[in-house]
């Protein structure tokens, strides 16, 4: 056996191997990227199934709240998730809830905020006058996290330059509620 038989046969062997292992790799790492859009698109489709039989909150009269939170937060400030966080606070004119809520929910479940897990949930109140949506964050601190959900929201809602958008964090949510609820509570009155 000569030593150019050796290494023939055993380069060929590792041309060979070679080969697959980079031809497993490139498999691997197509599905690898395929996973996360598989596991969204399989959310979105689920999340659709329900959403579809729905009442839209345009539709609504009166006073409601629909809520949508990731699995295991709470819509409370209290909730460990949410308690060091914040909301983006828009006012809509009547008739157009429907259709913001609906961009609103499809960037969140479609990640195009691509904040990480930062996003907890969002809210569409429904009031006589007008309609409120707001998307809750975890971290009010984070400026640069914050600004890039104001600007995705402006995005996929479609706002006007000029939309005022109110970035409240829940730490003051909090302090607005107990102040005016010690004043109701000064105030009741006896008939």
């Amino acid at each position: 056996m000569s030593t150019k038989g050796l290494k023939d046969d055993d380069s060929g062997d590792h041309d060979q191997n070679e080969e697959n292992n980079t031809q497993k790799d490139s498999e691997k790492e197509k599905n690898d990227r395929e996973k996360p859009q598989s596991t969204t698109k399989r959310k979105v489709e689920q999340f659709w199934r329900f959403y579809s039989h729905m009442v839209r909150p345009g539709d609504l009269t009166g006073h409601s709240d629909f809520h949508l939170f990731k699995e295991g937060i709470k819509p409370m400030w209290e909730d460990d998730a949410n308690k060091n966080g914040g909301k983006w606070i828009i006012r809509l004119r009547k008739g157009l809830a429907s259709r913001c809520w609906e961009n609103l929910i499809l960037a969140m479940l479609g990640e195009q905020f691509m904040v990480g897990e930062e996003i907890c949930g969002a809210v569409v109140s429904v009031r006589f006058q007008e309609d409120i949506i707001s998307i809750w964050n975890k971290t009010a601190s984070d400026q640069a996290t914050t600004a890039r959900i104001r600007d995705t929201l402006r995005r996929v809602l479609n706002l006007p330059p000029n939309t005022i958008m109110e970035y409240k964090t829940h730490t003051d949510s909090i302090k607005v509620t107990f102040i005016s609820y010690r004043l109701t509570k000064n105030c009741t009155y006896r008939y």
